[in-house]
Parts: C-alpha cells; structure tokens; sequence
C-alpha cells in the first residue's frame, strides 16, 4: 500500500537560508552603529516617559528600493537632523516588507532585484548591509516589523518599529512587539478603528511565548518579558483623517481607559492625506498647531518623503527608473521635507520645553 502524500502540495522549491548568525557574520553589527542604535532607542523611551521634551520624526522613503540613493537621502536627513535636534529626534524610515491587499512589489528583502526573481537570502543581506550603513552615519533606522522571523536578521539595528495597520490585530505580531527591543507603534486600522491598536498596546506589554527561530536558524520557543514602549500612531481610515483635535481627544481617552499613557503618533501620509504628498505639510503644521493650544499627548510624527516628490511605476527596463523617486507611495521630495522640518523646528522650539507633565 502506498501512503499518499499529504504535504507540500502547492510547494514547488525549498531553497536554503542562511541563519541570522551566518548573515551576522557576514556584516557585523559595528561598535558605531550599535551607539547609534542605543542612542536612539533610549531617545525614543525618553519622550515616551516625557524626560525628553523634544517630538520623534520618523521620515524617509515609503520604501527602499535602492540603496545609493536611499544612503544619499540618509546623509542629506543627518545634516537636517543635527540642525533641528534641540526639538526634532529624526530617525530614518527604513521599510524593506510592503504588505499588499492583493499583489505587487513586495519589498527590498523579498525581491531585491524587482524582476520577480525573489532572492530573499540576497535581499536579507542587502537590507542589513543598509541598516548598517545608515547607522554608521549615525542616524536611526525604523522599520515596520511585518515578517516575524525578519528581526533576527537585522533587528539589532532598529530603533524604532512600526506594526501596520493591517497587522495590528494579528496575535502572531502583538507577540513579536513583546519581544522586541525597540518602542513599537501601533496603527489603528484601515477602517480607522483605534481598538486593534490600543489592545495590541495592552497585548504586547505582556509576556508572551510562541514558536520563532534563534540565531542558528533552528526552531525556537521565544518567551518574552513584554515591551512597556507601545503606543498608537494615527494613520486616518475608513475614509477620513484621524489628525485633528477631536480624533487626538479620543484617541487620549481610549488609552486612559485601557490604562496606558496617552502617547500618540501623527502619521502625516495614508490615509491623513489622502494618500496624496501635497496634505502632508498641511498635516504636520496642524500637529504643531494643536502642540501650540496645549496639546500634551503627541510624541512623534510620520513622514513619507524621498529625493524627488511623487512615486513611479517600476518599469520593465529598470534603467529608466528615476534616481530618488518612490516605487510605492507617493512622497514629499526633499525640498519640501526640510521646510515642513524646519517650519515644525521653529514654531515648537519655544514650546516643547514647557511639556514637562507626563500625559
């Protein structure tokens, strides 16, 4: 008698994958960019506490396609970021998994090369050469934790993460938050709905145990201690902002009832502009105007910005994409990324100081 097969009936290919060790190995964490890492994970914590008055920027591409120019904008936002730091805490975006509701490019790591050829053992090593080198600079790097065996690889070299909106009630990634060592944001939903985020919040504060892998690449039982670094980031939804002052005043109260302090996030793109690059000054400037009529719970903001403003099509001759411009969303260019920065610098410097009170 002969036992039918019953597995990996849809699998056509099982191809190796160096371990995080082996690619550890290969690009080792350097004593700069661990003080870097350091540095910016404890200025995130910080503000999150309110020992540090200043506001944390997280800016940069929608994605990294292409590391020569993504290291050109890194050391263009360090030279910003040493300009503004009395007020501003700029880290760097650095998202190399965009999820997809239906299909298209899925990111650096999964298919680095954009043909379709999915070298994910290349793009691991590429993503972590990267993170490396923006560190080196010594800027911070946030990511958004999408994969939950991907921070192995490279999560030593992340300051601060994102859980997306489309992953916020995903149990698999409220146990990854726990057990990361970066403060962790959690978006509301793609309907706007806040619950998904503020329990995740509450989910990953706790101890967790789950199936992962170690550094050898081998299964693993990970048991964490909890991340107490959680807050909600504002993304808009459902078909609306989420920015102003009365979905800020709501948000407040839904983590004062689940007993969390009130730190909130204003992601200035998705759905709080419409998806459209032109609302994002428009989005900021109202941020810093509710921080000037007294507002205490925002800690932070979200920009999407690149090189050149707009996005791009990925085209089949990849010689005729354009140096600095999105593959994805569409960003602010660069010019308009320092004077939103610069604008925010100056009307807050006088401000951010006084907010001394823990929200």
């Amino acid at each position: 008698m002969t036992v039918a097969q019953t597995e990996n009936l849809n699998i056509i290919a099982q191809d190796d994958m160096p371990s995080p060790g082996d690619i550890k190995a290969q690009l080792p964490l350097t004593d700069t960019a661990a003080a870097t890492v350091l540095a910016g994970r404890r200025a995130v914590q910080a503000i999150l506490d309110r020992e540090d008055p200043r506001l944390f920027v997280v800016v940069g591409p929608c994605s990294i396609h292409d590391p020569v120019a993504g290291l050109d904008y890194a050391r263009r936002l360090k030279a910003l970021a040493d300009e503004v730091s009395d007020t501003l805490l700029l880290i760097m975006r650095v998202y190399f998994e965009k999820p997809r509701t239906s299909t298209g490019w899925k990111g650096y790591i999964n298919d680095p090369y954009m043909d379709d050829s999915f070298r994910i053992d290349e793009g691991m090593a590429r993503a972590r050469k990267f993170l490396l080198d923006v560190n080196e600079l010594g800027i911070p790097a946030a990511t958004e934790a999408l994969d939950p065996i991907a921070p192995q690889y490279y999560g030593d070299l992340i300051a601060w993460t994102a859980i997306g909106a489309r992953t916020a009630e995903s149990q698999t990634h409220r146990e990854m938050a726990s057990g990361l060592s970066t403060p962790v944001g959690f978006k509301n939903t793609t309907d706007g709905s806040l619950d998904a985020a503020v329990n995740g919040i509450v989910s990953a504060a706790n101890p967790h145990s789950f199936l992962g892998i170690n550094g050898q690449g081998r299964s693993a039982i990970l048991r964490t201690r909890g991340n107490r670094y959680g807050h909600v980031v504002l993304r808009g939804g459902g078909g609306r902002p989420n920015y102003d002052t009365v979905s800020v005043n709501l948000a407040e109260k839904a983590l004062e009832k689940a007993g969390l302090a009130r730190n909130i996030v204003i992601d200035c793109s998705h759905a709080n502009s419409w998806k459209n690059p032109e609302y994002q000054p428009l989005v900021l400037r109202d941020m810093a105007h509710q921080i000037r009529e007294g507002n205490s719970s925002i800690v932070g903001a979200m920009i999407e910005s690149f090189i050149e403003p707009g996005n791009q099509k990925i085209p089949a001759d990849l010689s005729q994409l354009k140096y600095g411009c999105s593959v994805t969303d569409a960003c602010v260019g660069w010019d308009t990324t320092v004077d939103m920065l610069r604008q925010t610098h100056e009307t807050l410097r006088e401000v951010l100081p006084k907010r001394t009170t823990l929200a």
